[in-house]
């Protein structure tokens, strides 16, 4: 059967279920190998300009040829030769006959291979992760707005504490997300070319096809890194740029991951209390056996897959760490891995993350009822403080009011039954001075502090300005297929 053979073989799942188009494409043979085509290019554009004998016929063929790739010509090379670069060097060279005795002058396989990878991460990866986390920033601030004044309870060691807002909640989540944004930008933006360094980052064989000429060597560095769209390249590598270029990638992203799995957590935690719930489509199914269920399977995906994100950054630091002297091989099957999982892994997060956001939803009453069932022990003290200036022995008070909680509180959790404080408070004649004045004692908006004014001026200060370049893309919805 035609295409049977995809399923007689393992597949990735974050390619054949999860990644974007876009990203896998990325990651894909066709991308990374004519990038290396356009690197030859470049590096024979460089050499004819700087006086080698490189005719304008040769460099025409190879970009004629550019996108022609005959992989299984390729793949019967690399099976013979056992070098991946040599064999696509021999492929090209058999579609650019003409071109063939300067294609891949003077470098070392790294120049394709590093140098693809400093193009794929910071002008594809990282630039579209920072377009896909303003979008899940946008929509989080859109909903710390609208609810930066609806009291909720707020949790410490998920036991009841003081009031907090639901809009001042999803601010904490803002705040990480911002941190990510703010580390991933400086990633990209410090990120260089590895550029034209030879086998073990000297140059020689450059300075050798230069007649020791080293001004046209620094310019020929020069001139391939801006065709390949930088503006500077390191000045110092080894035969590979340093592995920690990876490490310091993969750490924000694993950054992300932690906090991503962190927010997906607490919707997890706040959909099991029914105070918030993901977006949950009409025809969805929560559970096989149990047809009531709305299960929070987006975020869940999302805190498994953050949990492999969050891991993947042991690689490239244990890679970084045993490089030998000018370098060793042994980073490269463990990278082939590492950092296209890492950024698969990141694309699938942010783009479920953003389809949470989009569709989060919010239920007041319940909110409501929980206020109403933790409220009372909360405002104990205001009660206290209200008896005293109305005359009342602030010891006597503690005492009454810590009996009558006891009381209530063995209702609760011994009966099953509502928190009955507040009638055993406006029963008891101690507090008849202050009846009058339990209701506005126990209006949740006296208890949430200076939640909205925080949220207010966290969104204005930080929050706007950071996604003010993205705001012509910032439209696009994300619509999940699985």
């Amino acid at each position: 059967m035609e295409g049977a053979d995809e399923f007689m073989k393992y597949r990735s799942p974050l390619v054949s279920r999860y990644a974007s188009k876009e990203m896998a494409y990325n990651f894909s043979d066709r991308k990374k190998f004519t990038t290396w085509r356009k690197l030859w290019i470049y590096l024979a554009k460089a050499e004819k300009a700087l006086g080698l004998l490189i005719t304008d016929a040769q460099i025409l063929e190879m970009e004629t040829h550019a996108e022609e790739i005959d992989f299984a010509m390729a793949a019967e090379e690399e099976r013979k030769l056992r070098h991946d670069v040599m064999a696509h060097v021999h492929t090209y060279a058999h579609c650019c006959p003409t071109a063939a005795p300067i294609i891949h002058l003077g470098a070392t396989s790294c120049y394709v291979g590093d140098n693809t990878c400093s193009v794929i991460i910071p002008v594809n990866s990282l630039c579209s992760f920072l377009l896909q986390l303003a979008r899940v920033i946008d929509r989080l601030a859109n909903f710390a707005d609208k609810y930066a004044h609806l009291p909720t309870l707020g949790f410490t060691h998920y036991q009841p504490a003081q009031l907090t807002t639901v809009g001042k909640r999803a601010c904490l989540w803002l705040q990480d997300l911002v941190m990510d944004m703010r580390n991933l930008q400086r990633a990209r933006d410090d990120l260089r070319f590895r550029g034209v360094k030879g086998t073990t980052g000297t140059q020689a064989s450059f300075l050798q096809l230069f007649q020791g000429d080293y001004n046209k060597v620094e310019e020929l560095d020069r001139m391939v890194t801006e065709m390949a769209g930088f503006k500077k390249a390191y000045l110092v590598t080894g035969q590979t740029y340093s592995r920690k270029v990876d490490v310091d990638c993969l750490s924000n992203l694993a950054s992300l991951g932690a906090t991503v799995h962190k927010i997906c957590t607490d919707i997890r935690l706040l959909a099991n209390l029914k105070e918030i719930e993901e977006p949950f489509e009409k025809e969805q199914i929560g559970s096989s056996a149990m047809p009531y269920k709305r299960n929070p399977m987006r975020s869940e995906r999302c805190c498994s897959l953050a949990r492999h994100l969050v891991v993947l950054i042991a690689d490239p630091l244990q890679t970084a760490s045993v490089q030998w002297l000018e370098r060793s091989l042994d980073d490269s099957a463990n990278r082939r891995i590492s950092l296209p999982e890492s950024f698969l892994t990141a694309d699938i997060i942010l783009s479920t993350l953003q389809n949470i956001t989009e569709g989060l939803v919010v239920y007041p009453k319940v909110i409501e009822r929980h206020i109403r069932h933790e409220l009372p022990f909360m405002a104990t003290e205001n009660i206290i403080m209200a008896m005293v200036k109305a005359g009342g022995n602030r010891q006597d008070c503690h005492e009454k009011i810590r009996v009558l909680s006891q009381e209530a509180a063995a209702v609760v959790k011994q009966e099953g039954g509502d928190n009955n404080l507040l009638a055993r408070v406006q029963r008891d004649p101690y507090f008849a001075p202050i009846l009058e004045q339990l209701d506005a004692l126990l209006d949740p908006k006296t208890f949430i502090g200076c939640a909205p004014q925080q949220v207010a001026r966290f969104l204005s200060e930080e929050v706007r300005p950071l996604l003010e370049p993205y705001k012509a893309k910032m439209d696009v919805k994300i619509e999940l297929e699985l």
